[in-house]
Order: C-alpha cells, then sequence, then structure tokens
C-alpha cells in the first residue's frame, strides 16, 4: 500500500533529493551543514522504513521495489552534484564511476531476475559498502564547510575509494550469480 508508514518514508526520500542537490550548489557553510542533516535523515529513513516495515508487518512488493531505487537516486544524485560543485575531483571521480555503474548494472540484473522470479538478497558485503558511501558521501558534502580546519574531505575521498573498490566486488558477485540464472534459464 502506498500509503504505509514504510512507504512514505521511502517516498520523503526521494522527495528530498532535489533539495540536496540545490544545497550543494550553494556556496555557504550553512548549505553544507543543512544538505547534510538532510542527507543525513534521508540516509537514516533507509533503514528506519525497512525495520518499520518488519514491524508493523507492512512489508509490500512496493516497498521491496522503492526502496532499493530511492537509495541509488539518493546516491546518484549526490555523487553528481559533489562532481559539479567540484567537490568530488578529477582522481576521485573514478571510484564515483564505479558505484554509478555497479547501482545501473544491478538494477537492470535485478529487473531481469524478478521476471524470471529469483530474489537477489543484499550481502553482509553489499551492507559494508553501503556504509562507506554513504559516510563517505556525509563527509563530503560537509568538507567544504568543515568546522576549525578539520580535514574531512580526504578521509572522505579515501572512503569513497574504500567504497569504490567495495562496489566493484559486489558488483561482480551479483553479476556471477545473476550470470548462472541467466544460464538455467537460457541454456545456449
Amino acid at each position: 500500500m502506498l500509503t504505509s508508514l514504510p512507504n512514505l518514508l521511502t517516498l520523503a526520500r526521494v522527495a528530498i533529493i532535489p533539495l540536496i542537490v540545490g544545497l550543494l550548489y550553494v556556496p555557504a557553510a550553512w548549505a553544507y551543514w543543512t544538505a547534510l542533516g538532510i542527507y543525513v535523515g534521508a540516509a537514516a529513513t533507509d533503514w528506519l522504513d525497512g525495520y518499520v516495515a518488519r514491524a508493523r508487518n507492512e512489508v509490500s512488493p512496493l516497498g521491496r521495489f522503492l526502496d532499493p531505487i530511492a537509495d541509488k537516486l539518493l546516491v546518484t544524485a549526490v555523487i553528481v552534484a559533489l562532481i559539479a560543485n567540484g567537490t568530488i575531483g578529477e582522481v576521485t571521480a573514478l571510484p564515483a564511476l564505479v558505484i554509478l555503474c555497479r547501482e545501473i548494472l544491478v538494477s537492470g540484473l535485478r529487473e531481469y531476475l524478478a521476471e524470471i522470479q529469483v530474489a537477489m538478497p543484499v550481502s553482509n558485503l553489499a551492507k559494508w559498502k553501503t556504509a562507506a558511501q554513504m559516510l563517505a558521501l556525509a563527509l563530503l558534502i560537509v568538507g567544504p564547510a568543515a568546522p576549525f580546519g578539520l580535514p574531512v574531505l580526504l578521509p572522505g575521498k579515501v572512503l569513497l575509494w574504500i567504497a569504490g573498490g567495495l562496489t566493484a566486488v559486489t558488483g561482480y558477485d551479483y553479476l556471477v550469480k545473476g550470470l548462472k540464472h541467466m544460464r538455467a534459464n537460457h541454456p545456449a
């Protein structure tokens, strides 16, 4: 049901993406901090919507469909905005590109597997990837406005490289598992 609390939390995560992106184009400390606060709230709803759905027994096909899309939209939009505003430079754009490509690959793979009624559960390594990615993006969002000259951009970029590596590994893992199902359903 679209109006269940878990689905409303997921939709809210999608709805605030333009605000986060817009704030990343305002070169002022208040804008970066506001974007960070909204981003952290959005990232928290990623956990909260699933928790509420399970606790209230409101897990739904719509929620299982919307949740990963909301996650991918949030991450993709923030990465593109950080590249556009110069926070993510040329070298750090490489792991960002790996993350974006993996998101597209896994989305397509999940769509195909859903057609043949095969679930592709999230691995523990993919959860670590998401945590590294979310923390890296949070540091990069606030980086230009870090207080007391704290060097948060460097740890953010290092974490983005770690997330990029984990992304490549988990993307490869999903691809290998997905190809097995494709071969089983469409033998040569």
